[in-house]
């Protein structure tokens, strides 16, 4: 059993990134399409789709390279684990690289990055932080 969904995502796509896979396949949630989507927005992977499945879906993350085979992603970091949660209000959630990276939350409105979550003043918890 898996204590970490969101932390072995995280893995799956650290390591894919490490050895230059093209995808990395891992079991689907509506927290990991979340994040996901939000890798996908900010421009750090370049698709990802859901394959549903019994008894659980399929989330395949399309990991994006440069034109010379460099990496997107040069960090992924979990900051809120199961043993330690980090939680932050609007106005206080803090900036990666002065904008250049971003922060991932759970928020009441859903997963959201660090923009959007202030441009809606919805704190929540601190998931990952990428760049």
């Amino acid at each position: 059993m898996m204590t970490d969904p969101i932390a072995d995502l995280l893995t799956r796509v650290r390591n894919g990134n490490s050895i230059g896979a093209k995808t990395v396949s891992m079991p689907g949630s509506r927290v990991k399409v979340g994040v996901a989507q939000i890798l996908k927005e900010e421009g750090f992977v370049d698709s990802y789709e859901v394959t549903p499945g019994t008894p659980t879906s399929t989330l395949t993350i399309r990991l994006k390279y440069g034109p010379d085979g460099e990496k997107v992603i040069r960090k992924l970091e979990r900051i809120s684990k199961p043993g330690r949660r980090v939680y932050s209000p609007a106005h206080a959630i803090p900036t990666v690289l002065r904008g250049l990276g971003v922060y991932i939350l759970s928020t009441n409105q859903g997963v959201l990055s660090d923009r959007t979550a202030r441009k809606l003043n919805a704190g929540g918890e601190i998931l990952c932080k990428v760049y």
